[in-house]
């Protein structure tokens, strides 16, 4: 590693990284595979929001919901069952047990590796030598700091959170993101009457238009309140506290209000600046995000890289993925150590796939339709609903289906949506179909195990091309 000029005289570590979430601690331990000594400051726990608040735990509640939801429908299966009922205290209590699970997991990954946890905030320091740390009164020095500090929910005016979680009977969603609709999901499921609020023109305001209009269509169905084009205006608590007021305005300009038990917000976030110091060291801010160049070194009020200074994850803008994350921070070591530009697994943003864990599910992977027409692209689109898969029928899952966008003259795989099935992970394979370079031909000339979901994959790029067998 090369140092940054005067700045690591006498360091104890050869990489300090700021923040132990999926971006932190996959740095951490590539940095440590190759060799280097390395130390995470994380102020509360290993894993991040990802392990213990985000992505796994409401997974495991999500999952919940869905055998819930599954068992209710169980009679069209055989399977009869009577005084069915949900426990929220229990479903928590297990998505709870699963997120400390998650963080035994990284400290032994940690004392694998031999990385160092450091617990406590940092702050960054620059002087006349170069960038340093501190943390607890102590100068931590480095070659190479990274911060990996991750992101923050935005709030709105009037609506804040109040830290007591609770099955309501009713709830208001504001935000329909794939935070929102995910919670929409699982409160639905569980009994909660929900009403989803989406400013924007549609749900999943990044995802593929058709494909949000369906799985709007679902929802409705499944008893969720959907309304899009809706402008939160603000949240009143009523006299004791067990209702608020939600008033807002829908497409039509038109004011609304009605009472919930709860509100729920999900606008989105900001990244974890606060309280480290940044502005004092001269870093770069945009819209609440660090910002940095093509390596993730962080740049300067001039827009100049600062020396020894990288920044991966959230913290540095969207997409807001954890994937996204541990990407950029493997990338940013292989760059950080050495590794010829050929050699570092260097992060493909339009390959990098989104999930929405609702039932259908919604699995995404580049560009949309109305995104690639805009580009200038001459396209063919493909659809291949999943009523007329096999492995649906046989399943019951046949809500959805998956489309994809492909270059008119190339066959090139520009884009691929689907919604339904087991599309979280069913779009791996497009993804690394497009990683790889593959096109139509070679996805036509692959073959596909039957009765699969994958097989829908293989319809829809046969419906473009004209060459649909079961449609």
């Amino acid at each position: 590693m090369a140092a940054a000029p005067g700045a690591a005289a006498g360091a104890a570590y050869d990489l300090i990284i700021v923040g132990g979430g999926p971006g932190g601690y996959v740095a951490a331990i590539r940095a440590a595979q190759l060799g280097k000594r390395v130390a995470v400051i994380e102020r509360e726990h290993l894993g991040g929001i990802c392990a213990n608040w985000g992505c796994i735990p409401t997974k495991a509640l999500l999952h919940s919901a869905e055998l819930f939801a599954a068992v209710k429908k169980g009679a069209e299966h055989g399977i009869v069952c009577e005084g069915l009922r949900f426990d929220y205290g229990v479903a928590i209590a297990r998505s709870r047990k699963i997120a400390e699970g998650q963080q035994r997991g990284v400290a032994m990954l940690f004392k694998k590796n031999k990385i160092a946890h450091l617990p406590g905030n940092a702050t960054v320091h620059r002087d006349a030598k170069g960038i340093f740390l501190r943390l607890a009164g102590k100068d931590l020095l480095a070659p190479h700091i990274m911060l990996a500090t991750g992101a923050k929910p935005k709030t709105l005016p009037s609506l804040m959170p109040d830290g007591k979680p609770a099955q309501p009977k009713s709830l208001c969603i504001v935000g329909a993101g794939a935070i929102g609709v995910e919670f929409a999901y699982f409160y639905n499921a569980i009994g909660t009457q929900v009403t989803l609020l989406e400013a924007m023109p549609q749900i999943l305001p990044v995802e593929d238009k058709e494909l949000a209009q369906l799985l709007t269509r679902s929802l409705t169905e499944q008893g969720i309140a959907v309304q899009v084009g809706a402008k939160f205006q603000s949240v009143e608590p009523q006299p004791g506290g067990a209702t608020a007021r939600v008033r807002w305005t829908d497409a039509d300009g038109t004011a609304k209000e009605q009472l919930f038990d709860k509100v729920l917000s999900a606008v989105g976030v900001r990244g974890n600046i606060d309280d480290l110091g940044l502005e004092a060291a001269g870093v770069k801010v945009e819209r609440g995000f660090i910002a940095v160049d093509e390596w993730y070194r962080v740049r300067d009020s001039g827009g100049q890289p600062i020396a020894g200074l990288y920044a991966i994850g959230d913290v540095i803008g969207g997409p807001l993925l954890a994937h996204k994350a541990s990407a950029e921070g493997i990338a940013c070591v292989e760059k950080i150590v050495g590794h010829a530009e050929r050699d570092i697994r260097r992060v493909d943003y339009t390959t990098m796939p989104g999930a929405t864990f609702c039932r259908p599910e919604v699995g995404s992977m580049g560009l949309t339709e109305d995104k690639a027409r805009e580009l200038g692209h001459k396209v063919k689109v493909g659809r291949f609903p999943f009523r007329a898969s096999g492995k649906g029928q046989a399943t019951g899952e046949t809500t959805g289906l998956c489309k994809v966008i492909l270059d008119e003259q190339s066959g090139e795989i520009l884009g691929a949506h689907i919604l339904g099935g087991s599309a979280s992970d069913m779009i791996a394979t497009l993804t690394l179909a497009r990683a790889s370079e593959l096109t139509a031909t070679e996805i036509l000339h692959t073959v596909f195990a039957h009765p699969t979901f994958a097989e829908v994959m293989k319809g829809a790029v046969e419906a473009a091309l004209g060459e649909a067998i079961d449609l």
